[in-house]
Order: structure tokens, then sequence, then C-alpha cells
């Protein structure tokens, strides 16, 4: 209980909990997408090549969010692209945008006078204790766009997520809804890099919808379940790491795995007792 007392007296402690909070929303209803469209890879590689962008903002003395935010979203709309008009594969779209981002950020990490290593470690291992007031509100718009469409267009995006060519015989601009949804997706990863980092993002949109599917295949269901696990996922992980001072990301992600390792198992004993009820009748 000492950390709910403590964000009423340490803004940055504030901070943290409300990026976990919407952090958890943004990433539960963009990950319940991802999952069921089967793009896991594909935010890896938006995630990664997001990194060219931090470089190349550093290099040029801006914002690195505003440079990340730039290249994820030119890497999920030419990944997109590519892939949906047959000029390449999605997966080696994926692979080539991945290398070429990671390759641009190095290159201009190597080029920005007086670089560091630390200077960029907390967008690649995650920071949540040092995300400012301007990222909140950034992180709080964000989550309130993405609730306002799941609630608005939650069956397009179903239909776009499930079957593309069904929604388009349904009226559905297909096209059009799916270079949003990416880029939403662009826009959740980048806010979302400063609360797990490049490294260990993917767990924080893909463990919750993964976990979420195991208890209902109903597309709002699941869409409710992962943002209800993220958020508590990221709010019991950031909890945890204050109390046993490990680092944030990390203790998020063993928070999200147990709960998915739980439900399984529930799942599994439910089954075992239903099976043997009637064996023995």
């Amino acid at each position: 209980m000492e950390f709910f007392y403590d964000i009423f007296e340490y803004r940055y402690l504030a901070n943290a909990f409300l990026a976990a909070i919407f952090a958890g929303i943004t990433c539960g209803i963009v990950g319940t997408y991802i999952v069921s469209r089967r793009l896991v890879f594909l935010c890896g590689g938006v995630t990664h090549a997001s990194f060219g962008g931090l470089g190349v903002a550093l290099y040029a003395g801006v914002n690195p969010i505003a440079g990340a935010v730039a290249f994820a979203v030119l890497s999920a709309f030419g990944i997109e692209w590519a892939s949906s008009n047959g000029k390449i594969r999605e997966d080696s779209a994926i692979g080539i945008v991945w290398s070429i981002g990671m390759a641009i950020g190095a290159l201009f990490m190597s080029l920005t006078p007086g670089y560091t290593s630390g200077d960029l470690s907390s967008y690649m291992f995650g920071s949540i204790i040092t995300v400012s007031s301007s990222d909140i509100v950034a992180m709080g718009v964000l989550a309130a766009i993405c609730l306002i469409g799941i609630v608005l267009w939650w069956r397009s995006i179903m239909y776009v997520a499930f079957d593309r060519g069904f929604s388009s015989s349904q009226g559905i601009a297909t096209r059009i809804v799916s270079y949003l949804l990416m880029a939403v997706v662009a826009v959740a990863i980048v806010m979302a890099i400063r609360i797990m980092g490049i490294v260990l993002l993917l767990s924080l949109f893909t463990i919750p919808a993964v976990t979420a599917n195991a208890i209902t295949k109903s597309y709002p269901k699941m869409t409710i379940w992962a943002s209800v696990i993220a958020t508590l996922g990221a709010v019991v992980g950031l909890v945890a790491s204050y109390n046993w001072e490990i680092p944030p990301g990390t203790s998020i992600i063993f928070t999200l795995t147990m709960v998915l390792i739980a439900v399984k198992l529930c799942i599994f004993a439910k089954q075992k007792l239903t099976t043997d009820a009637k064996d023995n009748t």
C-alpha cells in the first residue's frame, strides 16, 4: 500500500501510474486487433523500425518520440501497401523494414556528436518512471481515441481483422480502415516504448490479447478482457517494481506471464473435471 500513498507525494510515481493505466487500455484494444489479424510479427517490425526515427531525431536535435512516430507510421503504411498490392510478401517486407530501421538508427547515433549508449537506454528497455506530463497527455488522448473507435466501429474493425474479403462484401472501405488501423497501431507502439522499451514492448501487446482469447472467442469481450488484463498487469507490475526494486518492464512481463499461465491452468483444470465427470457417468 506504500506505493499508493507515495503517488500523491511524488509526481513521477503519479505519472508512472497513469502511464500504466493508459498504456494498458491502449495495448489491450490494439493488441486484440494485432493478435486477431495475426500481425504480431508486423508489430515487432514496426517497433524496431521506429529505432531509426529515434536515431534520426537524436541526430537532428528534436524530440525522439516525434521521429519514432514518423518512422513507425511510414513503416506500417509501407508494409501494408507492399503486402496488400502483392509487391512483396508481408513477412519479407517486415524483415526488410525491421533491419533497415535498426541500421538507420545505429548510423545516425554514431554520427551524433557526444552520443553515449545511455542516451537511448530508456527507449530500448523502457523507463516508465521517466514519463513526463506531456507524455501522459498524449497517452491519455490515444487511449480515449481507441476507446471511442472500438465502441463506434467495433464491427468494421472485427470484420477487417478476421476476414478482409467479407468486410469488402459488406460495403466496408477495407483498405482505408486497414491504413487507419495501421496508423493507430504504429502510434500506440511508439507511445508504449517509454513503458516497456523496444526490446520488451511486444509482450504488452500480445500476452493480454492471447490470455483474453483463452477466456473468450468473442471479439468485443476479448477486447474488454485484454484491456483489463493489460491494465492490471501494468499496474501490478509497476507496484511490484517499486516495492522490490526491479526493472518495471521486466516486472510487468512477469506479471502478465503469470496471469496467462494461471488462466491456462484454470481452463485445463476445468476441462479435466468436465472430462472426468463425463467418464464417471
